[in-house]
């Protein structure tokens, strides 16, 4: 059975001789037990569940798991189910997935330099051996470079709120990797949190509409998601809800955070007083709060979740929503 180091400290060499073996693996037989998974499949199931909460299917509903479920287990010749259950191992939510399993997503989900670089080494032995990028895509967008991996919404955390909301809501929890591991999930939830707002918002500043591609693709930090009721102070529910979420460009996220902007319950942007009476005589204000650029209301695509119905109003909005540091 592979041990945490052969996860953790996987060599190129190792990583080839396991895709070689997934390649010409036949078909799981239903009602049959299925060949143990290999390191580099697990280790690709925790690297998909930055992007995909497994606990939104079911037994029923696996087969419409969003990618890169399906891909994955097109390519590991396993059911989708197979896919989840594996990624509800590495989270602690099965019992019985084996403990190394818990180790290593506590080790590479807490430290994504550490997740980025075995990633890396996993994808280019698949090229190496002939996996190609269309049965095997490069979804964290890590594979041609030596970038960070780079987990959104993590500025609206601070380690002190994360500890407190694991001790209040698995009081249970005396195990350290246990609470390594709970830590590391509540990253990860705001990062895919912070994925489903932009989608939700097209990639675009729900205040002036800024969006911003480059080289056909989408320039990183132009843009923040980030919850209107406090990541602290939200349901566990809350936290992972799009509608309490917003997307903007820095300045109108900060402007949000402040209470310079406000949005009433009509969606209607409103400018402070005071902010308002100096835009028309200070050019540089007026480049980021006169209208345009600014909008009358929040420009949200046709088919988008709106704001729920009292988080975005003016009168019930948080000050100062969420810490810039961790």
């Amino acid at each position: 059975m592979p041990t945490a180091a052969d996860h953790l400290a996987i060599t190129p060499s190792a990583a080839r001789a396991q895709w070689r073996s997934i390649v010409v693996r036949p078909w799981a037989i239903e009602g049959r037990r299925q060949v143990a998974f290999t390191p580099v499949e697990t280790l690709r199931c925790l690297a998909a569940s930055l992007l995909v909460d497994h606990r939104r299917y079911g037994g029923s509903t696996a087969h419409r798991a969003d990618e890169p479920v399906p891909g994955l287990a097109q390519l590991f010749k396993r059911p989708n189910s197979s896919i989840l259950a594996k990624m509800a191992n590495l989270d602690g939510s099965r019992r019985n997935g084996a403990r190394h399993e818990v180790e290593v997503a506590a080790r590479l989900l807490g430290g994504q330099d550490e997740l980025a670089s075995v990633y890396r080494i996993i994808v280019r032995a698949a090229r190496d051996v002939g996996v190609t990028a269309e049965n095997l895509p490069d979804f964290l967008y890590l594979e041609h470079d030596d970038a960070p991996l780079i987990l959104l919404g993590q500025d609206e955390l601070r380690t002190s709120d994360i500890v407190d909301a694991v001790q209040t809501e698995h009081p249970g929890v005396t195990d350290h990797m246990t609470e390594l591991l709970l830590i590391a999930a509540a990253r990860v939830g705001q990062h895919r949190f912070a994925c489903d707002v932009l989608r939700n918002h097209a990639h675009r500043c729900v205040f002036c509409g800024l969006s911003v591609t480059v080289d056909d693709r989408r320039a990183p930090r132009m843009l923040v998601a980030s919850h209107i009721k406090p990541w602290r102070n939200s349901s566990p529910r809350e936290r992972l809800d799009v509608a309490n979420g917003l997307t903007a460009c820095p300045t109108h996220d900060v402007a949000f955070d402040t209470g310079l902007l406000t949005v009433n319950g009509g969606l209607r942007i409103h400018i402070h007083t005071d902010l308002h009476r100096k835009i028309d005589n200070d050019p540089a204000l007026h480049a980021a709060f006169g209208r345009p650029p600014l909008a009358e209301r929040l420009l949200l695509p046709a088919d988008a979740l709106p704001p729920q119905r009292g988080v975005g109003h003016a009168e019930t909005r948080p000050q100062h929503r969420h810490a810039r540091t961790t």
